[in-house]
């Protein structure tokens, strides 16, 4: 059992845009952050927990271009995480770290309305110890993938095995490769996309590329078959962004198949979702410093697109 203990208060500076003039500050906290209602961030504000250029503002204030708003957030509530006896594929396990293939659909560590079922969930539940750097919510949990996204995810047993592997993701000396269905025929037979990300101003649930102030995403993708109406490619990371892959391939005009947040998401085939899969993982060992690599088959439900567009 594991009790969430992390009490520090959380800070979000966010930079009002011409397109959030004359917007009202709580109507517009709340589609910033669609976990958060309105009622919420007039808490907040009332509070004096939400600043505007180092000042209190009420919850009518009509945003102005420039505006600086510090959401400061309360602390956590008290959460258990229960372990849970759910399944695991398991990849590969030692004292430092286990590797796993993650089905989809499930989610990786708890967070609003995702607090039972998690990966996270079934890890407290097979192992014994897991590290603790990233909080209870996320123990073991160095990186992650998406709720629809199958594959390869590593997680840590110890602090000092959670350092190592971090740094490696750091410093992208690690290897992360991926299958993917994409939308269209790709022109180029490989290729780079060196585009930074960060939040969507608009819809903070989405990435999307951004220039000005995002972070340095690059991913390097080649063609492995060629259906006129849909590619199958592989990408490779060099850096590791939330939505990266899905992004990237949206701003070729190729989004993935199945994505209903950066594509239309419709097809013929029944997906849930977008068609990723995390197929590679490579890191060198924190305790042995030997290189290892590990990869997954495709998930039947990938397979069975690829078969279809073999025959049709």
């Amino acid at each position: 059992m594991a009790e969430n203990e992390l009490r520090e208060e959380r800070e979000e500076l966010l930079v009002a845009g011409p397109e959030d003039r004359d917007f009202r500050i709580d109507l517009w906290l709340s589609e910033m952050f669609p976990d958060k209602s309105r009622s919420f961030f007039q808490k907040l504000l009332k509070e004096s927990a939400v600043t505007v250029n180092g000042s209190s503002v009420r919850p009518s204030y009509l945003l102005r271009e420039e505006d600086r708003v510090l959401v400061c957030f309360p602390e956590p509530e008290l959460l258990e995480i229960r372990p849970e006896n759910i399944p695991l594929d398991i990849v590969y396990e030692d004292e430092d770290v286990i590797l796993v293939n993650k089905p989809k659909g499930m989610v990786v560590h708890p967070a609003a309305g995702h607090y039972s079922g998690t990966l996270v969930n079934a890890l407290l539940y097979h192992c014994r110890d897991l590290s603790g750097i990233n909080g209870v919510l996320r123990p073991g949990i160095v990186h992650r993938i998406d709720r629809d996204t199958t594959g390869i995810l590593i997680a840590c047993k110890n602090d000092a095995a959670h350092l190592s592997i971090s740094s490696q993701l750091a410093a992208h000396t690690n290897t992360r490769a991926y299958h993917a269905i994409v939308c269209g025929n790709l022109r180029e037979d490989e290729g780079t996309v060196d585009a930074p990300l960060g939040r969507d101003k608009k819809d903070r649930k989405k990435m999307a590329i951004d220039y000005a102030g995002g972070k340095k995403a690059v991913t390097h993708y080649r063609v492995l078959e060629r259906f006129g109406e849909y590619t199958f490619i592989e990408c490779r990371l060099e850096t590791g962004r939330t939505h990266q892959i899905r992004v990237h391939m949206a701003s070729l005009k190729h989004p993935l198949l199945g994505d209903s947040v950066y594509g239309s998401g419709k097809s013929r085939f029944a997906t849930e979702g977008q068609c990723l899969h995390a197929y590679l993982f490579g890191f060198v060992h924190p305790r042995t410093g030997e290189k290892m690599e590990f990869s997954v088959p495709d998930p039947p439900y990938f397979e069975k697109i690829l078969n279809s567009l073999r025959n049709h």
